[in-house]
Order: structure tokens, then sequence, then C-alpha cells
């Protein structure tokens, strides 16, 4: 297998992301059942005894919710920040092997170089991260309600972004979940809608960035095929590819170089 990283599943029902290089195997998130996760891992070709880490975001259930099930089969170490871990050890207890970084100060793990950078989002220290593999940098970036500085920042020197285009506002406005549903989802400390995704791209370096993968879909609030022609309209004819990544299939191998 080349060195790259694929989606495993994106979206409000969970989120898990697998990164791999010549010496390395990483989880971003583990928000889906263990069956689902190694079913979906042995299809690219990675069995799930090979993992060296999980990399956490942030403590909601929708990106933690797998994560007990599979620590109890398989000891994999926990990377997350000491607030986010205190908030797990009530969900995973004495199960959990914790490696506590601090947001904005990268770390070497293997021949991956992290730097956990702060987003905007309603839990107590919410991060993205940018794996530098050798030349190449992957940005992830889910579940943030608007783009600060140093987001920005962290996402222009991305090869390759996995950035949430959660939702169409006009779309929020119209569903019938409650008030308080929408104020949060639109708020600063909710979820990047397609037009604010689209308008980070459009200021981004294009001549460094090659794939884009649209993470985090609102299923009621969102369609694909939108999220994508924003996305490819805000790049202005440039060569980045554009996929959208789903909840209920992994997305293709993306080859860090191609």
């Amino acid at each position: 297998m080349k060195e790259g990283y694929c989606s495993l599943a994106s979206g409000s029902k969970g989120n898990a992301l697998v990164v791999a290089t010549s010496k390395t195997r990483l989880l971003v998130d583990v928000g889906i059942r263990t069956k689902t996760l190694i079913e979906r891992l042995s299809s690219m070709g990675i069995a799930i005894d090979t993992i060296d880490g999980i990399l956490i975001t942030h403590e909601h259930s929708d990106h933690v919710q797998g994560i007990l099930t599979l620590i109890k089969r398989y000891p994999i170490p926990l990377f997350a920040n000491a607030y986010t871990a205190k908030e797990l050890v009530r969900l995973l207890g004495s199960l959990a092997r914790f490696k506590i970084f601090v947001t904005d100060e990268p770390f070497l793990f293997q021949d991956i170089q992290v730097t956990p950078f702060s987003v905007p989002h309603d839990t107590v220290d919410p991060v993205g991260f940018a794996l530098e593999v050798g030349p190449h940098c992957l940005s992830i970036c889910t579940d943030l309600g608007c783009i600060t500085a140093s987001v920005r920042r962290h996402l222009e020197k991305a090869h390759y972004l996995y950035l949430e285009s959660n939702h169409h506002p006009p779309m929020v406005h119209a569903c019938s979940r409650p008030d308080t549903y929408k104020e949060r989802v639109l708020g600063k400390l909710g979820h990047l809608s397609n037009e604010e995704a689209s308008n980070l791209l459009r200021s981004l370096n294009h001549q460094r960035l090659r794939h884009v993968l649209l993470a985090h879909l609102s299923e009621e609030c969102n369609r694909p095929e939108l999220a994508q022609q924003l996305a490819i309209q805000a790049l202005n004819g440039s060569s980045v590819s554009v996929e959208v990544a789903s909840q209920y299939q992994h997305s293709s191998w993306i080859h860090f170089g191609s």
C-alpha cells in the first residue's frame, strides 16, 4: 500500500479516518462500531492490529463512541490533549492509555510530525491536525463553527485537506429541528457551512493544494453534489481534486504524492 489516507466514515452518525505511511498507521477519531471499522480497514488492506495510535479531535460521541469497545480488544494508545482526555476518562475508565499532547505544540510520532491546532467548537478543547509525512502535509479540520486566523494558517500549508462542509444554511432554516439545534449548527462554535468551506478554499494556495475531501456533511441539511459543486467553483478551474466523504462507505485511498 502506498502512503496516504482514507475516510472510513464521515457524518453525524460516526467519524473515522486512517492515515498510513511506510512505518506508521494512525486513526483519527473512532466514532463507528469496531466491526464496521475493521471491515472498512480490511477493504483498504489494513489489519486492525497494525494500528499504532488514535488521534482524538474532541469528545463528542460521533467521534469517540467506538473507542471503548475497540481498546477492550486492542490496546491502542490514544493521543489527546489534557482537557479532552479528562472528559474521555468518564467513558473509557482505566482502559485508556493516553499520550497527552499540548494544543498548538507539534510532536513527532514515529515518522509523522503532528501539529494539533485549536478550532472553535462547543467542546472543552477541540483540535484539528496537520500531519506532515516527509514533504507532504495533510490537514484535518472538521467540527468548527468559523475559520480563525490560526485555522487558516495551519490549512494554508496543506497539500491534502480533509475539510468540513456540513450544511447549506437555507436547508438548516427550513428543517424541522428545534431552534436550539439551528442556532448551534449556525453559530460560531457549531459547524462549517458549504459557503464558509468554499470561501476558505478560494483563499488557499492552490499551487500547494492537490486534493480536497469534504467531510461531516449533514444528511438532513446538505446535499453532496451541492457541497462538491461549490467547492469546485471556489477552486476556479484549478487541478485540485474534490471528493465528498460518506457516512456509509469509505472514500477512495488518496496517495501522498498523487
